[in-house]
């Protein structure tokens, strides 16, 4: 056990915590949303912490890299559907989002007996964009901002779904 892997299995174990305060506290527009914003932003800024403290001790691990994106989606595939049963994400969205985590992690335990298969760019930064999507829906501003014209909200639950899935493209291209 290292430390990295310690923060990876902590992100694990505190992710639940989180999502149960999510559905239970949340509130469209209310400021309560400020205090789930900053919870979420610190439980997805400990994605980069593990994996930079993993770098720089020279503790990157087989199990670290297959951990840190299981941490990953507990915290984001379980916020998606903690929005969605809040009505604030629709469900389309997080099935399309869900459904290719899941076909990746499978894909990734077939191919483990061969290699291991590190985050790929397309990978982060559908990550990334899936953190700004559940960031602006957890925010006040999702409902304040709001207006007939455009959504933003919308707009980043598309953006989301689209990267997830070009993604899911690209890692298996690339693992090829």
């Amino acid at each position: 056990m290292n430390l990295a892997n310690l923060i990876t299995i902590t992100r694990i174990a505190i992710a639940p915590i989180y999502l149960f305060a999510l559905s239970r506290f949340y509130e469209p527009g209310q400021n309560i949303g400020w205090a789930l914003l900053a919870g979420f932003v610190l439980l997805a800024a400990t994605d980069g912490i593990d994996g930079a403290v993993a770098r720089k001790q020279g503790t990157v691990t087989k199990l670290g890299k297959l951990l840190d994106p299981v941490a990953d989606k507990i915290l984001l595939g379980g916020s998606f559907v903690v929005l969605s049963l809040l009505e604030v994400m629709p469900w389309w969205a997080t099935i399309a989002i869900l459904v290719r985590e899941v076909a990746i992690t499978i894909y990734r335990l077939i191919v483990i007996r061969d290699r291991v298969i590190p985050a790929s760019s397309s990978g982060k930064s559908k990550t990334i964009m899936q953190c700004i999507a559940i960031g602006w829906l957890i925010s006040p501003l999702n409902v304040w901002w709001r207006n007939d014209v455009f959504d933003m909200g919308y707009g980043l639950i598309y953006g989301a779904v689209f990267l997830t899935w070009w993604s899911a493209f690209k890692y298996i291209q690339e693992s090829r």
